[in-house]
């Protein structure tokens, strides 16, 4: 029993590998670039519009209030970096419905990507929003003792946000595969389309964490 796609190796070159981790991650991308190129291409602004951009439209306008539910002024800001994110973690979880598939994030290497991705636009927006100085007096309040503790939680955070997918995902993929040699094949069909739920709760709680850590970074002294 694999316990990452990690372990499916396609090719190796003395310690440069191409794993199936990465082959999907990087088919997810392209399928997703395309797929987006192919719903915007007759993008328009009149009264009937298409069944495509009716869908497009409703995932934009509920990730946009998403992000602004959860105090991020200006949404059209981080709509690139945490749309995507949220995009392409619900991609990568809803397609374990297809056979021989295995979800990038049931690997560490791809939750740490994402954590790191996360770790880095947390300051980003943050000088973007307050400037450096104004970002770097955020970890003196509210008192300069508090500086190590808010270094420290800025890697505690990534940590936990990366163990937290991975831990979730491999856990489910573990189950099916578990159940699947000790069982009928129609139960581990239910404890799929659980784990398609429970693909799209991490999503949406990733993301949400995201926004909600970018939130901070951005908020100002007197907000």
């Amino acid at each position: 029993m694999r316990l990452s796609p990690d372990e499916i190796i396609f090719w190796q070159y003395g310690f440069i590998k191409l794993n199936a981790t990465i082959s999907i991650t990087w088919v997810l991308m392209i399928v997703m670039g395309v797929g987006s190129k192919f719903i915007t291409r007759r993008i328009s602004c009149d009264m009937h519009v298409s069944r495509w951009q009716n869908l497009l439209e409703v995932v934009v306008i509920s990730i946009k209030k998403q992000i602004e539910d959860v105090g991020l002024s200006q949404s059209e800001r981080y709509m690139g970096f945490l749309g995507t994110l949220f995009l392409f973690l619900f991609t990568a979880n809803i397609c374990t419905i297809l056979p021989f598939y295995e979800p990038p994030t049931s690997s560490l290497s791809t939750t740490a990507a994402l954590a790191i991705c996360v770790f880095v636009s947390v300051p980003f927006f943050g000088i973007l929003k307050q400037g450096l100085c104004g970002y770097l007096q955020s970890y003196l309040r509210p008192t300069f003792i508090m500086l190590p503790f808010h270094v420290i939680s800025e890697f505690t955070r990534t940590v936990a946000l990366a163990v937290r997918l991975f831990g979730n995902m491999m856990s489910g993929v573990m189950i099916v595969a578990i159940l699947l040699t000790i069982t009928p094949f129609f139960f581990p069909i239910f404890m799929s389309l659980l784990g398609l739920l429970i693909g799209t709760v991490q999503a949406y709680i990733f993301s949400v964490l995201a926004t909600v850590f970018i939130a901070a970074a951005t908020r100002g002294g007197g907000e």
